[in-house]
């Protein structure tokens, strides 16, 4: 299905008529574009660029999915969320990635992996794409040390029906977690399927890693 349901020779290109950097940090960038309008004329719009993502919803045999409390400086407060991280490292694959995270922040390894669903985090302001897992077939390796907000993680497993229960109750707020406890309890219940690791994403966040590896970072 096209993007807007219109044929190709009606959409307007929005051709980006000039750019300028205005804020380029550790993980993020801030550009402004000019973007041209149908009808004639362009409009400023602001983009922050952000790594790619990816999300773990790791499910064991009692149908019990991890959690995991963490502080998010931007909110001032711990969330509940699933094990996530940036996809910040050059030239590692997104799955490579996911099984990375699950063990850094959960001290999880899994043998059964399959994508639940991919997601455009804020597209109105920001490119940031993630990549949601299932993870299923559950091992405890045990947490490797932790540094910074990730010292004061806290790791829990809860039943899937309780995590769905927390998500209309309001006690998970963060958005990658409630799509993919929400998707994986719609898988469950039959009314979706995952898909293979190898499937490609429909959107992916490119411009924040060029940039670093433009300026010699990873």
């Amino acid at each position: 299905m096209s993007d807007d349901g219109a044929a190709d020779a009606d959409r307007h290109e929005f051709a980006v008529a000039g750019s300028a950097t205005v804020y380029d940090g550790a993980i993020v960038a801030l550009r402004v574009d000019e973007v041209e309008m149908p009808g004639g004329g362009t409009a400023r719009r602001e983009v922050v660029e952000h790594h790619a993502a990816v999300v773990i919803a790791a499910v064991d045999d009692d149908d019990r999915i991890t959690l995991i409390r963490q502080y998010r400086h931007p909110l001032g407060r711990r969330i509940w969320e699933l094990p996530a991280g940036l996809m910040d490292v050059a030239g590692e694959a997104a799955l490579t990635g996911a099984q990375r995270e699950l063990h850094e922040e959960a001290g999880l390894t899994a043998s059964r992996w399959s994508v639940l669903v991919d997601l455009a985090a804020s597209p109105g302001f920001t490119d940031e794409t993630l990549r949601v897992y299932l993870a299923e077939g559950i091992t405890d390796v045990g947490r490797p040390e932790a540094h910074d907000e990730e010292a004061d993680l806290q790791v829990r497993s809860v039943p899937l029906g309780e995590a769905v229960a927390m998500v209309f109750a309001g006690e998970i707020v963060n958005a990658a977690a409630v799509a993919g406890i929400l998707a994986v309890s719609a898988v469950r219940a039959g009314h979706g399927q995952s898909r293979t690791p190898e499937s490609p994403p429909p959107v992916a966040a490119e411009a924040f890693a060029a940039r670093a590896r433009s300026r010699g970072g990873r």
